[in-house]
């Protein structure tokens, strides 16, 4: 059984993902030619390349040193 925080974070990266999906879509129907100083285009861009870095950030293993493991390369405590 799922706890109230993974379900969260899951429904969080599916809403993202949507969120993505669309600004690809928006950036793909924008007009052309598109110039390097377009800043409404390079803000799509900028949003898009957040959103998936908050996905990957949500979908990552996070290593929390501790005392008996403060290195993430050793994957067995140190004693």
């Amino acid at each position: 059984m799922k706890r109230e925080y993974q379900r969260l974070t899951e429904d969080a990266v599916h809403l993202l993902n949507e969120a993505r999906r669309r600004l690809t879509d928006e950036i793909s129907q924008y007009p052309t030619p598109i110039s390097g100083c377009d800043a409404q285009f390079n803000h799509l861009l900028a949003e898009r390349s957040k959103i998936t870095r908050a996905v990957g950030a949500l979908g990552s293993e996070v290593f929390v040193p501790t005392p008996r493991m403060p290195d993430p390369a050793r994957r067995m405590e140190s004693r």
